[in-house]
């Protein structure tokens, strides 16, 4: 598992720990994951932008999780070209090693308009992942609504912070946000999904479509704040993004091209995966007060 060290990666490894699966961890600093409170049966040590370590990690490996991004560090100004070579250098050493499956988590697309950076890059990602073992599954999720989401932090965070909310003409997009409990449900089966179902990617949502403008006054609501909200006609994103990261604490290398992929709906394109992998799914509100819930045990909520 890469990414041992992340909110997903942190995560899913005791989820797949108690179906059994004995679980190696990838990561560059075996301080950072036990931070994140991940234990693993093994954890190497290395790097996915060098290849170091990458070998030793995948020798013997049946299923392998690809759960990277750049948009981060040094990396963030060119993070496409550095997601794609991450990607391809990890593709060409899991087939080298005989890897039958690689699981990914990527993002929704739009159906309709060009994709932005982020997603753009995610999709090179996901097809380069696909075609390196003959039994990959890909994962397209929205907004991912848990109390380590970085997305989701990010809103929280906006809505503590600002008392008047100024919407870009993206709000009325809409989206199907998604449990991070049932993202972990998914990329847990993804070990096992029969062979009939890989080698493809798959939608996974929330049941729950709403615009962007319905998303934040929903997690207020849950808050028990309000909020009032004016709408632009406009959008200027690389100049609201410095604003709305500054404004929560956030990394601007993480939260323009997260932004720039709200200018067009992000739907699934069939509701199908829910059954093909045995996950049921939360509905909204219940996956924000959870969230929320969990969120307070971690830091103050101060809108709350």
């Amino acid at each position: 598992m890469t990414g041992a060290s992340g909110y997903v990666g942190a995560a899913l490894a005791p989820r797949l720990a108690r179906d059994g699966h004995a679980v190696r961890g990838f990561a560059r600093s075996a301080e950072r994951v036990r931070a994140a409170g991940a234990v693993f049966d093994d954890l190497v040590l290395g790097d996915a932008s060098t290849g170091a370590g990458l070998d030793r990690a995948l020798d013997g490996i049946d299923v392998a999780y690809y759960l990277i991004h750049s948009m981060e560090g040094p990396a963030a100004g060119a993070f496409a070209d550095e997601e794609r070579r991450q990607a391809e250098r990890f593709a060409v050493t899991a087939a080298k090693a005989g890897v039958q499956r690689i699981a990914y988590l990527g993002g929704l697309l739009p159906q309709d308009g060009a994709l932005s950076r982020h997603l753009a890059s995610r999709l090179a990602v996901e097809e380069a992942l696909l075609a390196a073992a003959p039994e990959s599954v890909a994962l397209r999720a929205s907004i991912v609504i848990g109390a380590r989401s970085r997305s989701f932090r990010f809103l929280v965070r906006l809505l503590e912070r600002l008392p008047v909310l100024a919407l870009p003409a993206w709000r009325v997009n809409r989206t199907q946000p998604i449990d991070g409990r049932d993202v972990l449900e998914f990329l847990a089966a993804a070990a096992t999904l029969p062979a009939s179902s890989s080698g493809r990617s798959w939608d996974i949502a929330g049941p729950d479509a709403m615009s962007y403008a319905e998303m934040l006054q929903r997690i207020a609501d849950a808050m028990m704040i309000s909020r009032p909200s004016l709408g632009l006609n406009f959008t200027l994103t690389p100049i609201a993004s410095v604003m709305a990261a500054a404004v929560a604490g956030e990394d601007v290398g993480l939260i323009e091209p997260l932004m720039e992929s709200l200018e067009h709906d992000l739907l699934p394109r069939d509701d199908g995966a829910a059954d093909a992998f045995g996950v049921r799914l939360h509905r909204f509100e219940p996956a924000v007060e959870r969230a929320l819930f969990e969120l307070e045990q971690l830091e103050e909520v101060a809108a709350r």
